[in-house]
């Protein structure tokens, strides 16, 4: 069984654990703090998922982008890094942020991270090399295909392009994790321009 993604409703959010409803069936999942603090009981969540399994224990793992779905694949298999490692290293660094500390080898930027010593900084920068700018730049990409695509979709429903676009940008500067996303990007940009009259 392979469960790549979750769309449903935030039944609740506890630390850096939701439960997640679909279909009937709550989904515990462990995300990052600021995944968690922004989840809201009874609104609609929209995850990236990795599952995890052991002998005795099935455990998800949710992102609300695939860049940070990609680095965390890309953590868990770096040798002595578990689940819960790579997701403290998200919950510090984004993708971005991560390979940028990759490049530079810039070992205290995994200070604050609990469980991730000296040792394991120097291993996560060996092994890591190389690899991050990939999903860095495809996490670029796809938000410029997503401010394409929900500028499409506004125009459609009316507002004129300028006003869309400033209502993109303001959504992307706000919550820049929402970039990647289609769905996120048009309802933050839908937020910023409200009920007023389309022109």
């Amino acid at each position: 069984m392979v469960i790549s993604s979750l769309d449903g409703t935030v039944l609740s959010a506890r630390g850096q654990r939701l439960v997640v409803g679909v279909g009937g069936i709550g989904y515990a999942v462990a995300v990052t703090p600021p995944c968690s603090l922004g989840a809201r009981i009874g609104a609609r969540i929209a995850l990236h998922t990795h599952l995890v399994v052991r002998e005795d224990e099935l455990s998800l793992y949710g992102f609300e982008t695939e860049a940070e779905l990609d680095a965390f694949e890309l953590l868990i298999a770096v040798s002595g890094v578990g689940p819960k490692s790579a997701l403290g290293v998200l919950a510090h660094l984004t993708p971005d942020e991560l390979s940028r500390a990759v490049d530079g080898q810039d070992e205290k930027a995994f200070k604050a991270v609990s469980g991730i010593g000296p040792k394991t900084a120097k291993l996560l920068i060996l092994q890591l090399s190389g690899k991050l700018a990939a999903p860095a730049a495809a996490a670029t990409a796809k938000g410029s295909d997503a401010r394409a695509d929900v500028l499409t979709a506004l125009t459609g429903l009316g507002w004129a392009e300028r006003t869309a676009s400033d209502a993109i940008e303001r959504a992307a500067t706000a919550a820049p994790d929402a970039v990647g996303t289609t769905g996120t990007l048009l309802r933050a940009a839908l937020a910023i321009l409200g009920p007023g009259a389309r022109s």
